[in-house]
C-alpha cells in the first residue's frame, strides 16, 4: 500500500523547460535590441550550450555568455537580458496540466506528499510559492538539505525519515530516470517515470510510466 508519494519538482510538477526556453529566447531578443550583434537563433543556442555545461540554474549565465562572445560585459546588454528573463519567468512559470487536482486528491486520500529536488533551495521554494503549490508537500528536500544530489540515496533517506514511511510504502515520481528512479530504487522505493516531462537520459528502468500526472491516482489505487 502506497502511503507517500515523492515528486521531483522541475519537469515533473512544473513545466520548467517551457519556462526556461521562453526566458532564454526573450533574453536573447532583449540583448540584440540593446546592441548585441548576433542572430537570435545563434544566441539562444550558445546560451543553452553554456547552461548544459555549467548548470541549468546558473545565476551568472549572461555574464559568462557576454564575456565569451564579446570579451567583456556590456551592462546595458546584461541588464536588458536579466530584466527580460525575470519578466518572462512570471509569465511562463506554471504547473503541468492536472497537477493541482492530482495533488489535492492525494491529500484527500491521506497520502503524504514529498518533493525531492536538485533545484537550489531558495529557487525551489520561490517556484512552489509562486504557483501556490507550497500548501501540498509535507516535506521538501533539496540537495542543500540532504548534502548530496540525486541519485545519491541521501535525499531519499531524508524524505523517508521526515514522512515516517518505509521504502516499500513510497513511490518516487520523476522525469529523469538516471537520477530520480535509480536513486530511489537503491532504497527499495517504487518508481514512476513522468514521461510527459522527459528531457534527457534514458526512458526505461522505472517500475511504472505515466504520460499524464493524473494517471497516478489509478496507479496508486491498484499498487
Amino acid at each position: 500500500m502506497i502511503k507517500a508519494v515523492l515528486f521531483d519538482l522541475d519537469n515533473t510538477l512544473i513545466d520548467f523547460m517551457k519556462m526556461k526556453k521562453m526566458c532564454v529566447e526573450n533574453a536573447a531578443d532583449a540583448m540584440i535590441d540593446a546592441g548585441l550583434e548576433m542572430k537570435k537563433k545563434e544566441a539562444t543556442e550558445k546560451l543553452f550550450k553554456e547552461y548544459w555545461k555549467i548548470g541549468i540554474e546558473h545565476d551568472q549565465i549572461f555574464q559568462i555568455f557576454l564575456e565569451k562572445v564579446d570579451g567583456e560585459i556590456n551592462y546595458k546588454i546584461l541588464g536588458s537580458a536579466i530584466a527580460a528573463y525575470r519578466k518572462t519567468v512570471i509569465t511562463y512559470l506554471e504547473p503541468y496540466p492536472h497537477v493541482i487536482p492530482t495533488l489535492t486528491e492525494l491529500k484527500t486520500r491521506g497520502i503524504k506528499i514529498g518533493i525531492v529536488t536538485d533545484a537550489p533551495k531558495i529557487k525551489a521554494w520561490i517556484r512552489l510559492c509562486a504557483l501556490k503549490l507550497h500548501y501540498y508537500p509535507d516535506t521538501v528536500i533539496t540537495a542543500e538539505d540532504a548534502g548530496e544530489r540525486k541519485p545519491s540515496t541521501k535525499p531519499f533517506k531524508k524524505a523517508l525519515k521526515e514522512l515516517q514511511v518505509k521504502p516499500k510504502e513510497c513511490l518516487m515520481v520523476g522525469d529523469w530516470i538516471d537520477r530520480d528512479a535509480e536513486g530511489a530504487k537503491k532504497l527499495g522505493i517504487k518508481t514512476c517515470f513522468a514521461k510527459y516531462g522527459h528531457i534527457q537520459g534514458k526512458t526505461e528502468g522505472a517500475d511504472y510510466t505515466i504520460n499524464d500526472i493524473k494517471e497516478l491516482l489509478e496507479l496508486i489505487s491498484n499498487a
